[in-house]
């Protein structure tokens, strides 16, 4: 059954670990959607030849890259982040906060309605070991502010989902634990991660929420839909 959504989703970072996956979930719902990517070489290996007439290639370092890869889409879903393990990669700060925020600043202006941000656990607590990797944390939160500022107004609306640990399972049928307020600890495959961040697109709950989600059991209860989990938000 088709989703109740119809517009065209635009997914930044769709080339990374859980955008590949946001990618994948778009097409199982049949959603139309289109790749902001650095290269278009890895997105065809990723996805096909026939996934070229939806690339557009550029970078969140760029305002005329990103203002030309948020021209014609209704909502982005947001799975940018830096390589704080990577030297040679820009540092936290270019992409977790000034990449973000000149996606949200851009998308915002060319009336795109909806904008879901994949974030992190833990962003409020700088004391967090992870913040030693260039203030990532820090960087995130700042992303997240500048998204409910700019998509906390009257016909714009906005999700940011703030996974725990990543794992590179692809299920997104766990039993999870969705809470407000960054008090939980604990992981979560990528693959639930982001069928919740296509279930935001139109989940009543989901709107204008900031919220964190996790693997609660190892899959006791398991649902075919993640729907269910966003009632206890």
């Amino acid at each position: 059954m088709k989703p109740p959504f119809n517009g065209t989703v635009l997914v930044a970072g769709a080339t990374g670990r859980t955008g590949q996956l946001v990618v994948r979930r778009l097409q199982a719902h049949s959603i139309d959607f289109r790749l902001f990517v650095r290269s278009g070489e890895k997105a065809i290996e990723l996805f096909g030849p026939e996934i070229v007439d939806r690339l557009v290639i550029g970078s969140v370092l760029s305002d005329e890259e990103v203002e030309a890869a948020v021209r014609n889409i209704d909502t982005l879903i947001c799975a940018v982040g830096g390589n704080v393990m990577d030297p040679d990669a820009p540092p936290p700060s270019a992409i977790d906060r000034d990449g973000v925020i000149r996606l949200a600043t851009a998308a915002k202006a060319a009336g795109v309605e909806t904008f879901v941000l994949i974030s992190s656990l833990g962003v409020t607590r700088p004391e967090h070991p992870l913040n030693k990797y260039g203030r990532v944390l820090d960087m995130k939160l700042a992303g997240e502010e500048a998204v409910r500022k700019l998509y906390g107004k009257a016909g714009f609306r906005y999700t940011i989902l703030r996974p725990g640990g990543l794992l590179d399972g692809p299920s997104f049928r766990h039993e999870l634990r969705f809470e407000t307020g960054d008090k939980i600890t604990g992981s979560i495959d990528r693959g639930d991660v982001a069928e919740a961040a296509v279930i935001s697109l139109w989940h009543p709950k989901a709107a204008n929420k900031t919220f964190e989600l996790i693997k609660a059991s190892d899959d006791e209860a398991a649902q075919s839909s993640l729907e269910g989990f966003f009632e206890q938000l």
